[in-house]
């Protein structure tokens, strides 16, 4: 599932694949832009903004994309075959003489001018893995509503941006708190903050996301072996996501 650790390597990947070079090849699928052709320009730098993604080309260009629940980047190279999906999913390739980077079930893709970002990403919080990560900001965000669940202020990019529906249950583990706690009733609260910093930036550069609790219902845990619960929990948008926590170790008030 893309949050901010996996949007932060698909960034790099990207970037590694099409910076500095000519664009060969420009499609894409979507009506909005279906005729925007942006071959040869030179793409300057892909970056990630939370669990956003930013291709700026030449000519004050940037290319907006989102992976939402299941879109991702491919890149291959001359003569590879794509193995991303079939092609009526396909939103957007991006070519030079070296790489193909083909964007699959991407839910946002939006072409704007650079100078115009702040649209698709000012309103997020502090980014995570970002290079102007504030701590103290990302903290007066989480605690405006005191009242508020710790998932759902977790899961407001408004207030820190990267964390995902798979982080939240294992902040929330690592912190032993549930995520239903109101977050003003959470004890050192600046606790939240850190450890959100410390799983993503552990897990930026792995292949494989190391979790403890998040899809291992009825397994036990791995502080004091008591089997993982799950339930529903809705997100900012309205909509049931899982929750995964460990009963004995994170003492909930009520479910």
């Amino acid at each position: 599932m893309p949050e901010g650790d996996t949007v932060y390597q698909a960034a790099r990947r990207l970037h590694a694949a099409l910076a500095g070079q000519v664009l060969t090849r420009s499609d894409l699928r979507v009506p909005r832009f279906a005729t925007a052709d942006l071959t040869g320009r030179a793409v300057l730098d892909v970056t990630p903004r939370g669990k956003h993604l930013l291709t700026r080309i030449e000519g004050g260009l940037t290319l907006h994309s989102h992976l939402r629940m299941d879109g991702s980047w491919r890149i291959y190279e001359p003569g590879e075959r794509w193995g991303g999906g079939p092609a009526h999913q396909i939103r957007a390739i991006l070519g030079n003489a070296g790489h193909t980077a083909v964007g699959y079930r991407l839910p946002v893709l939006e072409l704007l001018r650079t100078r115009d970002e702040s649209k698709a990403v000012g309103h997020l919080g502090p980014d995570l893995l970002g290079p102007g990560w504030d701590a103290d900001s990302a903290l007066r965000n989480l605690l405006q509503d005191p009242a508020r669940t710790i998932g759902d202020a977790l899961l407001d990019q408004r207030n820190l941006a990267g964390v995902g529906n798979v982080y939240k249950s294992e902040i929330c583990f690592a912190i032993r708190a549930v995520p239903w706690l109101p977050i003003g009733e959470l004890p050192s609260p600046e606790r939240l903050v850190a450890v959100a910093k410390q799983l993503l930036e552990a897990n930026k550069d792995r292949p494989v996301r190391q979790a403890y609790v998040y899809g291992r219902a009825g397994r036990p845990c791995p502080r004091c072996r008591t089997p993982i619960r799950t339930a529903t929990q809705r997100d900012p948008s309205g909509r049931e996501r899982p929750t995964y926590w460990c009963p004995k170790c994170q003492p909930s008030p009520a479910l």
